[in-house]
């Protein structure tokens, strides 16, 4: 289904309302940035059939010009909420919103009294609740869905809603929010403002992962932090057992629920790399998971990834000791790393020392920062068990070359390549249907879908007339079968945004039945062993539909799966504090620096000996009976330091602590300077390796001068798109949605040297992109398995050459876990990271 529409401007957004509701929701605007305002113009269209059509709603919002950069905020799950925010003379008393609670039929003007400076927070809990900031840094508070507001708090910095409708921000005493930053307050309130809590003082950022509450908290006369942790809202307080870091270090959060924590915590000396911990399930012992794990100096890129389709697999990016990059994954939540399989369909690069062994290196965030050819970052979704899709090459490391897209149908473990070249992919009906449109900087027509899990490949054409494409946008949660290919006309002097509608109900016309269905056992490794499939002290069965079967899971499909507990093994546990796994070792030996050194840690005021034999279970592993190693913890009866933040601490005389911890950070930079420096100048070099490069970077853990940058990864899951067509537009979107622009030609690199990382989390930067490449596609060997008006099959491996591509670079960020990209024509990216938080 076709939609033209008759509009000019540069940028239009998309965003779905509700869950299966079938209502979409595109904003278009033209803008133009003067010295004190900005001039510009919107328009509103909605659709209630999934994007088949849309009706110009303009007049609903007083023809109004709404601000870009807030987009639409949507109400959480079916709430049927919307807010656009308008843009506003500067000699206004306030900014105006408009408010829909009728998934946008009509809409409500509303003038506030104040400017805000943020979007609009919906509590989790109730979405009549609003939560805003000020440009004159107030909090803001609404009771009714906006309609009234009181600032219930000045010279606040960032703020997030908690749980129960609990708000935590951070205030500052003296100056400003960047002049105050490390001597932050961290307040509470339960009651919506009415009365008020200082749970922290010292702070320098907070964040909220799972249960757990995180302050990033200055250390007494110091100029180091120590992430402290709390599990009841910030009454109470411990330490987390982790390395302090300096001024020009940082911790993040990769990912945290109720039952661990993934810590990364950076090293010193802008090295662009540092430790993955994960915690026990209180969040504050932490053991050591991966060494020099990527992520570039304060706030830039990481490649963690969470693979939604299989529980306990992770995804991410190491730097070796020769400055290559590497992927590696886990299965088991943390407690095991190791390199991807090499896919049996594909062949070693350049890159391989030995060219029959190599393994598989992904594409992420890091490798999109750096301008490859890479337009999407890995994807997986939790109804669609098993699948992962990502860009990839097969070598020694992450390599500069072309990359290709592969497919993974376990959660990881095996590999095949699923299509030459870079391509924009999704996932519909719970994984029974991928669609891909290639990466090419020509107009195009022709989108490829399988129904096998990429084994098989058909094309469509959906218009006689090629268009350039923009975006792939599809309802997040890959439930729907509906896909929209969004693309613009252009002419000599007129473009004109258009989008194609593709219903796959009209080529799947059956429903899956039972016979259309398997019985996979999830992590299996050893078919026929008892411990088969056991991880996190259980295994899985998966009832999966079929490769052979051409039906549709439909909307209501339910993952169903049968749980059995496991017997405990060393697989259930992680080292211990103190402990390490040394590499292909599955024994966790004693840290060589802590040898014959007793192991205590302060926990809740009070110290405690740790007699352990170096494990201990992971966190959320239900195995029962097996192997259970001695671990013993004692209380000493002895009072300790165990945090930083209570206000009576201010003005305490250090101990030695801090004293110990800048000594043991001083001589950590000068090791590592002195590894750097003969790294630089002794070690030489590999060809068409993918290397991390290094400049001297000092950036500010705020995106925002007073606005800390940091979002929980639960809310990327609202849908929504923003794209640019015009040079100069900034272009953010959330939710299943892949973009692509080509302009101006794109330079390869020299072999093994790339651009040097940026190096702040939130900045603006200017693309350009147009690289070529040719692939040959083989001939059908698959049976056809849909109308005859598709134009061709592809299958993988096939021996024939019969046609070819080209494709263009496309820069694109990881926002969330959700695997979307975005990207700008020629234009300025805003690019965020979806990991919470930077402490």
């Amino acid at each position: 289904m076709e939609h033209v529409f008759d509009d000019l401007s540069g940028s239009v957004s998309l965003s779905w309302v509700g869950d299966s509701t079938g209502v979409i929701l595109v904003l278009t605007t033209f803008h133009v940035p003067l010295v004190i305002m900005t001039f510009g113009q919107s328009k509103l269209y909605r659709s209630e059939d999934y994007g088949k059509n849309f009706k110009d709603i303009t007049n609903l919002i007083n023809n109004t010009f709404i601000r870009t950069e807030f987009g639409m905020a949507i109400g959480p799950e079916n709430s049927g909420k919307v807010i656009l925010t308008a843009e506003v003379s500067g000699g206004s008393r306030g900014g105006r919103i408009f408010r829909s609670s009728d998934f946008a039929k009509n809409f409500v003007q509303t003038d506030l009294p104040f400017h805000p400076l943020t979007q609009m927070m919906y509590s989790p809990q109730n979405s009549d609740y609003l939560l805003a900031l000020s440009t004159e840094n107030g909090l803001w508070v609404s009771k009714n869905f906006g309609g009234k507001w009181e600032e219930i708090h000045k010279a606040v910095c960032l703020a997030k809603w908690g749980s129960e409708n609990i708000i935590f921000f951070t205030t500052y005493v003296n100056g400003s929010c960047k002049a105050d930053l490390g001597a932050l307050e961290l307040w509470r309130t339960s009651d919506l403002g009415k009365s008020f809590k200082t749970i922290g003082v010292k702070i320098y950022s907070f964040g909220l992962g799972g249960r757990f509450l995180f302050a990033s908290v200055m250390a007494d006369k110091d100029t180091t932090r120590r992430i402290h942790v709390s599990t009841d809202q910030g009454d109470t307080w411990s330490m987390a057992q982790l390395p302090s870091v300096g001024q020009e270090q940082f911790y993040s959060i990769l990912a945290a629920n109720d039952d661990m924590v993934f810590m990364h915590v950076d090293e010193p000396g802008d090295t662009g790399f540092g430790t993955i911990f994960t915690s026990d399930d209180r969040g504050i012992v932490y053991s050591k998971s991966l060494d020099r794990h990527l992520y570039t100096t304060t706030g830039g890129e990481t490649d963690f990834t969470n693979v939604t389709s299989l529980r306990g697999v992770y995804i991410t990016s190491m730097l070796s000791e020769d400055n290559s990059i590497q992927t590696m994954i886990t299965f088991d939540q943390g407690g095991r790393w190791t390199h991807l399989r090499k896919p049996e369909n594909s062949k070693c690069d350049a890159t391989a020392k030995n060219k029959n062994e190599c393994s598989l290196h992904i594409h992420a965030s890091y490798s999109i920062s750096q301008k490859l050819n890479v337009p999407m970052a890995p994807l997986s979704e939790p109804n669609a068990v098993g699948i992962v899709i990502a860009h990839g090459s097969v070598g020694d490391a992450i390599s500069v070359m072309v990359p290709d897209v592969y497919i993974s149908d376990d959660g990881g473990y095996s590999w095949a390549r699923m299509l030459e070249g870079p391509h924009y992919y999704t996932i519909l009906d719970s994984g029974g249907i991928i669609v891909a449109i290639e990466h090419s900087s020509h107009p195009i027509n022709v989108i490829k879908f399988s129904t096998d899990e990429g084994q098989c490949w058909q094309s469509y054409t959906f218009t006689r007339e090629p268009i350039y494409f923009t975006g792939l946008a599809s309802e997040p949660g890959a439930r729907s079968m509906n896909i929209s290919i969004w693309g613009f006309t252009e002419s000599f002097l007129t473009r004109q945004w258009v989008s194609y509608t593709i219903d796959f109900k009209d080529i799947l016309e059956r429903n899956c039945e039972e016979k259309d269905y398997t019985i996979w056992l999830a992590h299996s490794t050893d078919p026929g062993g008892y411990e088969d499939g056991c991880i996190l002290g259980y295994k899985e069965q998966y009832l999966r539909l079929r490769k052979s079967s051409v039906c549709q899971n439909g909307r209501d499909y339910v993952v169903t799966k049968q749980p059995s507990i496991c017997p405990c093994s060393l697989e259930d546990f992680l080292c211990d504090f103190g402990y390490y796994r040394p590499e292909n070792d599955s024994k966790c030996v004693e840290q060589p620096e802590l040898k014959g050194h007793d192991l205590e840690f302060c926990l809740y005021g009070r110290e405690e000996h740790l007699t352990t034999n170096g494990y201990r279970k992971i966190p959320g592993d239900r195995c029962q009976g097996g192997v259970n190693p001695v671990r013993e913890v004692k209380d000493l009866k002895k009072k300790c330091t165990s945090n930083f933040l209570s206000p009576e601490k201010q003005n305490s005389k250090s101990n030695s602590v801090p004293i110990i911890l800048a000594i043991v950070g001083l001589m950590l930079v000068t090791v590592v300077a002195g590894v750097l420096i003969v790294k630089k100048y002794v070690c030489g070099g590999r060809f068409l390796v993918h290397r991390y490069s290094v400049l001297q970077q000092h950036a500010e853990a705020n995106g925002v001068d007073g606005v800390d940058a940091l979002d929980t990864a639960s809310h990327t899951n609202k849908s929504g798109y923003h794209d640019d067509s015009d040079e100069g537009n900034e272009m953010e979107f959330k939710g299943s949605v892949s973009l692509a622009h080509s302009s101006v030609p794109y330079m390869v690199p020299a072999p093994g040297h790339l651009p040097p990382p940026a190096s702040t989390l939130t900045r603006t930067r200017q693309f350009s992109k147009h690289l070529h490449l040719h692939y040959v596609i083989g001939t059908s060997q698959c049976p056809v398995k849909g109308p005859r008006n598709h134009t061709g099959v592809y299958c993988l491996g096939s021996p024939c050459v019969t046609s070819s591509a080209t494709g263009s670079l496309q820069s694109s960020d990881l926002f969330g876990h959700a695997g979307a990209a975005y990207g700008a024509r020629g234009g300025f990216l805003r690019c965020r990271t979806g990991l919470e938080p930077l402490l």
